[in-house]
C-alpha cells in the first residue's frame, strides 16, 4: 500500500501533536496535583499553628489560672477543628494522611476537655484536679505530635513531587526532541531531497540537457512526478530535435534563397553586358564597350565579395587566443574605420584601460562591423559612442556601441542577425555582417543584444567572459 506524501506529513504531525498533547496533559496533571499539595501544606501549617497557639494559651492558664487564657485556647482549638474539617472536605483525595477522622476526634476531645475546664472555672472552682490537668496536657502533646508528623510527611512528599515533576518535564522533552529530529530527517530525505533532485533536473533541462531524472523510490507523489517529468523530458527532447531539424531546413532555405538572390543580380548584369557586347561587337564605339566591360568587372567583384562574406560566415578554424587590453583593441578598430567615417559623424570612446581579457583577435572585427553599421544608420550625421565596463560578478565584461541614427523598427529588429537580411540598398551590403558578428560572439562564449527606438538611435550590447575555453573552433 502506497502512502502519499500528504498522508505521511499528516501522520507525522498527528503523532507529534498527539505526543505533545499527552505530555501537556501529564504536565498539567502534575502541576495541578502539586498546586493541591501546596494548598494542603498551607492549610496544615495553619492547623498546626492553631494547635500550637491553643497549647500556648493552655500552658499560660495552668501558670496563672486566668480565665481569658482558657477562652483563647478554646478559640484556637475550634479554629483547628474547622481547618481540619475543611481539609477533609476539599483535599482528602490529595492528602497523604488518611486518618484525618482520628485527628478530628483528637481535636474534638481536646476541645471538649478545654470546654469542661472553662465550666469548672465559671462554676468557681479555683483548684483544678491534677488528673484533669494531666489529661489536657497529654491530649495536647499527642495532638501536636501527630499534626507535626502529618505536616512533615506532607512537606517531604511535596518536595519529592517537585523533584519528580522536574524530572518528568525533562524526560518529556526527550521524545519531543527525538520526534522533531525524525520529522526533520523525514522532511529532508522524503521532501527536500526529491525536490532538490527535481530542481537540478529542471535547471539542466533549461540549459538544454535532456538527461532523465534519476528514479526516486519514495512510493508517493514525488515518484509519480519524476515519472511524469521523465516522460515530458523525452517528449521535449524529441520535439527539440524536430524543431532543430526544422530550423536547419529553414536556415538552409533562407541561406540558399539569399545566395541565389545576391548572386543573381550581378550575374544578370554581367549577362546583359555580354549580350550587348555580342550584338555590337562589330561597332566602332570602343568607349561604350569599355564601359560595359568595366561594369561587368564590378559585378564580378561584387559576386566575389558575396562569396568571400559567405565563406567568412561558414568557415571554421582554430581560434588563437591572446590576452589583450580591450581599450587597445577598440583603438585599433577605430583607427581601421576612421577614414570611412564622414565629417558629420563624431566617434567617441569611453573605454577604461583596466579591462583585460583573453579573447580572439576577431573581436576587433565585431567592433568594426558595429561601428560600420552605426555609420550607415546615420546618413545625416550624429554621434557614435563606445562604452565598456568590467562585470566581475559575471566573470567578464560588456561593451556597447551606441548611435544616434535612424533606429530599427520593432517589426524587423528580431531579424537583423539573420543571414542575408539587410535594409540597405541593393549592392550596398551582403546582409552577412551582423550574422558573422553574432557567430563570433557565440563562439567566444559571449552574447550580443540590440535595443533601438526609431528616430533616436540604436544600442548594441555585447558581453564576453574574461577567459575562453582552452580550444575554440571557429
Amino acid at each position: 500500500m502506497k502512502i502519499s506524501i500528504r498522508e505521511k506529513i499528516f501522520l507525522a504531525f498527528a503523532i507529534f501533536i498527539g505526543l505533545s498533547a499527552l505530555i501537556w496533559a501529564r504536565s498539567y496533571y502534575s502541576q495541578y496535583v502539586l498546586n493541591q499539595k501546596i494548598q494542603i501544606i498551607e492549610r496544615k501549617y495553619d492547623l498546626f499553628n492553631s494547635i500550637l497557639e491553643a497549647r500556648r494559651y493552655e500552658k499560660n492558664y495552668f501558670l496563672s489560672f486566668d480565665k481569658e487564657n482558657i477562652v483563647q485556647a478554646l478559640g484556637y482549638a475550634r479554629q483547628a477543628e474547622e481547618i481540619l474539617r475543611d481539609i477533609l472536605t476539599k483535599y482528602s483525595k490529595y492528602t497523604l494522611a488518611k486518618n484525618l477522622d482520628q485527628r478530628i476526634n483528637e481535636v474534638v476531645t481536646y476541645k471538649e476537655s478545654l470546654t469542661n475546664l472553662l465550666k469548672l472555672q465559671e462554676e468557681g472552682h479555683l483548684v483544678v484536679p491534677p488528673d484533669t490537668i494531666e489529661l489536657i496536657r497529654k491530649q495536647g502533646r499527642i495532638l501536636t505530635s501527630e499534626l507535626e508528623k502529618v505536616v512533615k510527611k506532607e512537606s517531604e512528599f511535596t518536595r519529592d513531587l517537585i523533584g519528580k515533576s522536574k524530572t518528568i518535564h525533562f524526560l518529556a522533552l526527550i521524545p519531543v526532541f527525538i520526534l522533531s529530529v525524525l520529522i526533520a530527517l523525514f522532511l529532508v530525505f522524503n521532501v527536500n531531497r526529491p525536490l532538490k533532485t527535481i530542481e537540478n533536473a529542471i535547471t539542466k533541462i533549461a540549459s538544454g540537457d535532456f538527461n532523465n531524472i534519476p528514479e526516486i523510490k519514495t512510493g508517493d507523489e514525488f515518484e509519480s512526478l519524476v515519472v511524469s517529468l521523465n516522460n515530458m523530458i523525452d517528449e521535449l527532447e524529441k520535439r527539440s530535435k524536430q524543431l532543430i531539424q526544422a530550423q536547419k531546413l529553414a536556415s538552409l532555405g533562407r541561406l540558399t534563397s539569399g545566395v541565389a538572390h545576391e548572386l543573381n543580380n550581378p550575374l544578370n548584369n554581367i549577362s546583359t553586358s555580354i549580350q550587348i557586347l555580342i550584338e555590337e561587337i562589330e561597332e566602332d564605339d570602343l568607349e561604350y564597350k569599355k564601359e560595359l566591360l568595366i561594369g561587368a568587372e564590378k559585378e564580378v567583384e561584387r559576386g566575389k565579395e558575396i562569396v568571400r562574406s559567405l565563406l567568412e560566415f561558414a568557415r571554421e578554424r582554430t581560434l588563437t587566443l591572446k590576452q589583450v587590453n580591450f581599450k587597445d583593441l577598440v583603438d585599433s578598430a577605430i583607427k581601421h574605420v576612421k577614414s570611412e567615417i564622414p565629417d558629420n559623424i563624431h566617434l567617441r570612446s569611453e573605454v577604461p584601460d583596466n579591462i583585460l581579457a583573453t579573447v580572439g583577435l576577431r573581436i576587433r572585427s565585431v567592433i568594426i562591423n558595429l561601428i560600420t553599421n552605426a555609420v550607415h544608420a546615420m546618413k545625416d550625421g550624429g554621434e557614435i559612442t563606445i562604452k565598456a565596463k568590467n562585470e566581475f560578478d559575471r566573470q567578464g565584461f560588456s561593451f556597447q556601441v551606441i548611435d544616434t541614427g535612424e533606429g530599427i523598427p520593432q517589426n524587423i529588429i528580431t531579424k537583423i542577425f539573420d543571414p542575408f537580411f539587410t535594409t540597405k540598398e541593393v549592392g550596398k551590403g551582403s546582409g552577412l555582417g551582423l550574422s558573422i558578428t553574432y557567430g563570433i560572439m557565440e563562439q567566444h562564449s559571449g552574447n550580443i543584444s540590440v535595443s533601438s527606438e526609431v528616430g533616436k538611435g540604436t544600442t548594441f550590447t555585447c558581453f564576453l567572459p574574461f577567459h575562453q575555453p582552452e580550444q575554440v573552433e571557429l
